[in-house]
């Protein structure tokens, strides 16, 4: 499920790591580079079009700086698609200095429709970086399966 980086608009992709899945965000705003990151979480589980866009929910996340947003942005998505039995396939954010408002859109797991793949247990500060460079944003982690 690895997917090509373009430079803009935003994009994700998966990254090896020797028992982990690395994932990557890239966006021409922080917000697409967190947003792209969250799809790449999704597509680590199951294929992202498949994901029906039914029901939503909004977080709200505080943090003391970019890198511990990012981590606790996908551990929220992680934690709400468990107890929720949900996958999600769309996410809209705004950042502003490290309080990250977001809805995530998605359905109920369907295991014959989105056959999962792994299950993700959580992000972790392995590899975890959110960098600008060039004026792309780049939004990376390993996470756990």
């Amino acid at each position: 499920m690895t997917k090509r980086l373009a430079s803009c608009p935003g994009d994700w992709e998966h990254f090896s790591h020797m028992a982990d899945i690395g994932i990557r965000g890239v966006g021409c705003s922080i917000e697409e580079a967190f947003e792209q990151a969250a799809m790449a979480l999704t597509a680590a589980i199951t294929e992202p079009s498949k994901v029906r866009c039914r029901n939503s929910i909004q977080l709200e996340i505080q943090a003391s700086e970019l890198e511990t947003l990012l981590f606790d942005w996908l551990n929220a998505l992680i934690y709400e698609m468990a107890v929720r039995n949900m996958l999600f396939g769309h996410f809209q954010l705004h950042i502003d200095d490290c309080h990250l408002q977001a809805q995530a859109w998605g359905e109920r797991v369907d295991r014959y429709r989105h056959q999962p793949a792994v299950e993700v247990k959580g992000a972790t500060y392995t590899e975890l970086r959110v960098a600008n460079e060039e004026g792309v944003w780049i939004a990376q982690c390993i996470v756990d399966v």
